[in-house]
């Protein structure tokens, strides 16, 4: 089993929410990511984010139940941003002046980096302009 995957918002929302484009392609992989990796890497600013993005489409009890699920689980892994964290996001945003990278995604980039991570479940291509290998 390898060390760990990082999660991002769009896999989480998609698992969630069987009418987003991505549930079949991400309901089907997300059990063998399980097999494969010990960890689920993620960050509370994703946590943040799929948490509204949920609640907005599926209402306050699966969002709820998102965040249960999230702090039930002892393969998922929550790296809380840090002001050293966001400093170095902060850099990438203003380097990458020509991409629509969200704040989000920069400290994502910088949690992979210092992790020394290459794969991403997502569905955003942010994390291939970056470098990663998405497994989506």
């Amino acid at each position: 089993m390898r060390e760990g995957i990082f999660v991002d918002t769009g896999a989480w929302v998609a698992l969630a929410d069987e009418d987003d484009a991505h549930h079949r392609s991400a309901a089907s992989i997300f059990p063998s990511l399980l097999k494969q990796y010990s960890e689920l890497i993620t960050s509370n600013l994703v946590i943040a984010e799929a948490y509204v993005l949920i609640l907005r489409e599926l209402g306050h009890n699966a969002a709820i139940t998102f965040l249960e699920r999230i702090n039930s689980s002892h393969r998922i892994i929550r790296v809380c941003s840090t002001s050293e964290l966001e400093r170095k996001a902060e850099e990438t945003l203003k380097k990458y002046s020509d991409q629509d990278f969200s704040y989000t995604d920069a400290v994502s980039f910088t949690v992979m980096e210092i992790k020394k991570m290459k794969k991403v479940f997502s569905f955003d291509k942010h994390f291939q302009i970056m470098g990663f290998v998405r497994v989506s």
